[in-house]
């Protein structure tokens, strides 16, 4: 059995916590049985011996394994991993998404995504990343009464991702403490009315308008601060024709969306500008969590 699940790119500026789209950046796992267990794991991630030793995928499939079928298996658990980790691209999603969908497929159970996607709650409360690499596509969610609402809308074929990629991270926790403790009424009426204006962008298709609604006032510039060169890409993007560009999660990604025919110009230049940077051009997935047998 083969599961694989898109990165994914949460808050898209103003939409803190709520908004999230999916990128065509996967990773998969291949799962065999077996006489006994064993991790096998390539890509990203896998000059790192604690993610095979203390694998947060096998812990989350056993959990499910065990108490739907009360018995003891042993599987091959292949991993072949394209979302860079602690970098703002949904890798922790992925591999809680991955998890659940997995152990419920081997015994021959099919879950409804929204299943999926509620029971993923349990490992993340916030909606932003989950529902897009269970649903695919640009996502609207929240939590009401332990239930993800959401509302999807598939992404067209003539935008691209271009996505840099730092290389350090911004630790999650720094990057938490970095925000106020407080907002005060005029950033948070900023935030929901751009929030809503993007949203309707989405929706409508309206792309001219993403970069007029992208901007916020409660989390990039704060986060960005750790990382002073990500100001630097996004003038620079927002310069040679992004249609928007934000800080994907919490970072160190950076985020630019812009049309097919811009996408090869602006990943060039990017990359001249940010050569210790990785640059990826990447389509949107439609898709989400996918399970092949």
């Amino acid at each position: 059995m083969r599961v694989s699940v898109p990165a994914t790119s949460a808050n898209l500026g103003p939409g803190f916590d709520c908004l999230g789209l999916a990128l065509n950046l996967k990773n998969q796992v291949i799962i065999k049985p077996s006489k006994f267990h064993s991790v096998s794991l390539k890509g990203e991630g896998s000059n790192n011996p604690v993610l095979k030793d203390n694998n947060m995928f096998v812990s989350i499939f056993n959990d499910f394994y065990n108490n739907l079928t009360q018995k003891r298996r042993f599987f091959r658990f292949e991993f072949f991993n394209e979302i860079p980790l602690s970098r703002g691209l949904g890798s922790s999603s992925a591999v809680i998404v991955s998890a659940i969908a997995s152990a419920y497929a081997i015994e021959g159970i099919k879950l409804e995504k929204e299943k999926i996607l509620n029971l993923a709650l349990a490992y993340e409360n916030h909606p932003d990343n989950i529902t897009p690499a269970v649903m695919g596509g640009f996502n609207v969610a929240t939590v009401q009464e332990n239930e993800v609402k959401f509302i999807n809308k598939t992404m067209p074929r003539g935008l691209k991702a271009v996505v840099v990629i730092p290389n350090r991270s911004i630790s999650t926790q720094l990057s938490r403490k970095a925000l106020p403790f407080k907002y005060s009424k005029e950033d948070a009426v900023f935030n929901l009315s751009y929030s809503s204006l993007l949203t309707a962008a989405f929706m409508s298709e309206n792309w001219d308008m993403l970069k007029h609604a992208s901007q916020d006032m409660f989390h990039q510039k704060y986060r960005m601060k750790l990382m002073p060169e990500l100001f630097e890409v996004q003038k620079i993007a927002l310069q040679k024709g992004a249609l928007m560009s934000t800080l994907s999660g919490s970072g160190s990604t950076m985020l630019n969306i812009c049309s097919n025919e811009d996408s090869v110009a602006l990943a060039e230049k990017l990359k001249e500008k940010f050569p210790h940077f990785r640059v990826l051009c990447l389509d949107f997935d439609n898709f989400g969590v996918k399970v092949e047998l």
